[in-house]
């Protein structure tokens, strides 16, 4: 299906989206939609022929665990209610621990990535198989970039693609500025990836902005897109005309008037570098083929691994061996300073009532209290430990602080938490 050009709808640039000429689509994320009625912005484009597709961002197809079942039928319910022509998500992990390891789950709150090897092929084909059986439109599957690379990996990315394709018929979304950051932060050349890579199946194009800071290139989508992402653009426009192209945009907007600029760049950019019509095959990277016999204890050996490499990036455990431990501290730091930037979003009201400390007081907080259930639980067990452990010293932000946990705690057993904050409040009623 031919998409065209798009761009990400994104609630805060909803009516900017609407206003902007020759958009042919639109992507939203689909864990921001409700899943039995969408924003009248969507709406109004969908009446107006505009294609709407949902990106998933927490399937966390990569990991070590099967695709939770309650999260395929959210997506798949999406789909149908958008009347989309495929859905997309991540070659990702994002949570790790739990039955298959005996210990804690623990949430990463962002996409990482999985090893490439044979084991992790293997998981991630089998999940990825369990997704396709369960959504009714295809499914499509995106490259992400990374801060850190695994020790010891068996296949190139594009390799591992290649593979996943031939062994699933998925769909592949190729992210141009997440090539361009695994160049700079890896040393992966993104042509060479291309080559490799059977561009044949690509049902769609992403392209971003980041920033470098200190040798490290931050894949931010709060910037503007720069032009090495748009060489990687010509450079695969030189192999392949794909489907569609599409900005994101998550953070940091610009007025409509910009947007509009940078479309009409990635347009020029596409025209500039002509290439093949996209009808035939131009993967020419060559395949190291399946091992003869399948390992047994696939998933098990997966779920080690990522447990272990969640547990050092968000809990403090010792580094696994082979890891480069200054990438991993800066992708530490990354978790947890995008962790307090979106419990800022999802709980305006905190950074409110703690001011300028609130930042400081969630690292603090982060450094030891892993994510284990999403952002809201996370907003909530940041509050309950400041309660806990002391409070706060003005007793006006203390009253606010402990209202608030009261009205979102939900009804609960009494646990020692409660009757603290219980107490609190009651000790503050009497001053």
């Amino acid at each position: 299906m031919k998409l065209g050009i798009g761009i990400g709808w994104r609630p805060e640039i909803a009516a900017e989206v609407e206003a902007l000429t020759g958009v042919d689509w639109v992507e939203v994320v689909a864990e921001n939609l409700c899943a039995d009625h969408l924003p009248d912005s969507l709406v109004r484009l969908r009446e107006r022929g505009v294609t709407v597709v949902p990106h998933g961002v927490s399937l966390g197809l990569g990991g070590a665990d099967r695709p939770d079942a309650e999260r395929l039928a959210g997506l798949a319910a999406r789909a149908e209610l958008l009347g989309t022509p495929l859905v997309t998500e991540h070659i990702a992990f994002v949570r790790a621990g739990g039955p298959l390891t005996a210990s804690p789950r623990l949430e990463a709150g962002h996409l990482l990535p999985v090893p490439r090897t044979w084991d992790a092929l293997e998981v991630l084909c089998e999940n990825v198989r369990i997704a396709q059986d369960a959504l009714p439109v295809p499914l499509a599957l995106e490259n992400i970039a990374a801060l850190v690379s695994w020790p010891d990996e068996e296949l190139t990315e594009g390799q591992f693609l290649a593979e996943l394709v031939e062994r699933t018929g998925v769909r592949l979304l190729i992210d141009v500025a997440n090539l361009h950051t695994n160049h700079v932060n890896l040393g992966q050349d993104p042509a060479k990836a291309l080559d490799e890579l059977p561009v044949e199946a690509i049902a769609y194009v992403h392209v971003a902005g980041g920033v470098e800071k200190n040798g490290v290139w931050h894949d931010t989508h709060a910037h503007p897109v720069t032009a090495p992402v748009l060489d990687v653009l010509a450079e695969l426009r030189s192999r392949v005309d794909p489907p569609g192209v599409l900005l994101e945009r998550d953070d940091a907007f610009p007025p409509g008037a910009e947007l509009a600029a940078e479309l009409e760049t990635i347009r020029g950019t596409l025209r500039a570098a002509g290439g093949p019509s996209g009808t035939e095959r131009r993967h020419t990277g060559p395949r190291r083929g399946t091992p003869a016999t399948a390992r047994p204890g696939a998933r098990d050996r997966t779920a080690v691994a990522q447990t272990a490499l969640l547990s050092a990036l968000v809990a403090g455990t010792p580094a696994p061996e082979g890891f480069d431990h200054r990438r991993l501290r800066v992708q530490s730091r990354a978790l947890a300073a995008k962790r307090a930037d979106v419990v800022a979003k999802v709980a305006p009201e905190l950074p409110e009532i703690l001011g300028d400390g609130y930042r400081t007081a969630f690292l603090d907080y982060a450094r030891t209290r892993p994510m284990s259930d999403g952002y809201r639980r996370d907003a909530l067990d940041f509050v309950e430990r400041i309660l806990v452990h002391g409070g706060l010293s003005d007793p006006v932000a203390q009253r606010r602080l402990t209202h608030w946990w009261e009205d979102r705690s939900g009804p609960r057993p009494p646990s020692r938490t409660t009757r603290i904050v219980r107490a609190a409040r009651a000790a503050l009623a009497g001053k």
